[in-house]
């Protein structure tokens, strides 16, 4: 007898409400700044990859609206069909330039990026070799293909030489990392990967995803931190929708991996071009971040200080490097009611438990953004002393 939708909705909730894996978004009430409004609580805001406070920065907004009043609400068709518009172009220029790389191509989201670039460029008798912690939308893009998929120990170069060395190949042979990693704030070391990949002849991509307006001269990223921005066997990809407070991916690279995803990666070639506002709006993060440094300035600055305080009171960052900032709780019942009692006072931060990250390293993700003031960072840090006094956590 055939399974009816009804009866495998309903077991499918069910099995994630037993597991205690059931996910209820929040609802923010107001635009995702350091302070916001969230299910009717006003909060210091810890949980949002706004890095730079941009998602609601006046300027941004007027060339959206700018962009929207001259080009209309949409773009109408598909990039290939009719949904080119001269400002896509122009901005896809901009980042190429931004990026020191010799071409740039903007696809919907970063997640569909990975799709489209992995798909595009891998093909059977290629050898693709994966971080172990990479983010999940590589993870779905090299199951989409027919290469050969081999992982190594994360972070580890060499551990990447020893997959290498076991494994040949004729085609193309790919090392794929994330630049800097989503649930640890850790990252890459970039160099060493590459210097082991062209040990092997392999090109080396990286998901730049967090580390775009976050590590580099003016945010270039983390391909730009290590010196590599203009290699043409290094591949970047990543999201306009954290620092860059927006949406949309990009893959920028060799000067001819534009034209060949044109022509064949599929997020690209089957949907719809991004509307006009929100090219306006990329376009003048690019701008903003490169001519106010301060913004970057500031983020690490209250990076460096919100650590330091956690440190202080006790609490295990995981050894982030970055703006991501874990504490560690153990148990992810113990991560879940650490996030209630913080937004009981006040501060909304979301704690995380397998199988977004490994049993028994259930943790509240924070992120500083260069809008937070001393004041929020201040009564944040404050609300975690008492919540990890009660639940026996920190140290301090």
């Amino acid at each position: 007898m055939a399974t009816s939708l009804s009866s495998r909705l309903r077991a499918e909730l069910a099995g994630l409400r037993d597991q205690g894996l059931s996910i209820h978004p929040r609802v923010l009430d107001a635009a995702n700044r350091a302070r916001t409004r969230v299910d009717g609580r006003d909060v210091v805001n810890l949980a949002s990859n706004n890095y730079l406070g941009f998602a609601d920065h006046p300027e941004i907004k007027a060339r959206a609206e700018q962009y929207l009043r001259e080009w209309g609400a949409g773009a109408g068709a598909v990039r290939t069909i009719a949904g080119t518009l001269r400002i896509h172009e122009d901005f896809e220029e901009q980042l190429a330039a931004f990026k020191h790389t010799g071409s740039a191509l903007v696809l919907g989201s970063g997640f569909t990026t990975n799709q489209g670039v992995l798909g595009t460029l891998l093909q059977p008798g290629d050898l693709v070799v994966s971080d172990e912690l990479n983010h999940a939308s590589i993870i779905d893009g090299l199951r989409l293909t027919k290469a050969t998929k081999k992982i190594y120990k994360h972070a580890d170069p060499e551990d990447l030489d020893r997959v290498l060395a076991e494994n040949d190949a004729d085609g193309l042979k790919l090392v794929v990392t994330d630049g800097v990693f989503s649930m640890d704030g850790d990252i890459a070391p970039l160099g060493r990967l590459i210097e082991v990949a062209r040990k092997y002849g392999a090109v080396t991509y990286v998901d730049d995803a967090h580390g775009s307006g976050v590590l580099g001269a003016d945010g270039r990223g983390t391909v730009h931190h290590f010196g590599f921005e203009t290699a043409e066997d290094v591949i970047q990809v990543g999201t306009l929708s954290k620092a860059w407070g927006v949406v949309g991916g990009y893959a920028a690279g060799h000067p001819d991996l534009r034209e060949l995803l044109i022509n064949r990666a599929r997020p690209y070639l089957f949907s719809t071009a991004h509307p006009p506002a929100v090219v306006g709006a990329l376009s003048a993060a690019l701008d903003l971040v490169q001519r106010e440094p301060e913004f970057m300035a500031r983020l690490w600055e209250n990076t460096r200080y919100f650590k330091a305080e956690l440190a202080r009171l006790g609490f295990d960052t995981l050894g982030s490097q970055t703006p991501i900032t874990p504490v560690l709780f153990g148990e992810a019942e113990a991560a879940f009611e650490a996030s209630r009692r913080l937004f009981a006072e006040g501060v909304f931060a979301v704690g995380l438990g397998f199988p977004t990250v490994p049993r028994g390293q259930a943790r509240i993700r924070n992120i500083v953004t260069a809008e937070h003031t001393r004041d929020d960072l201040d009564f944040a840090l404050a609300a975690y002393a008492r919540v990890g006094r009660a639940l026996s956590v920190a140290q301090g």
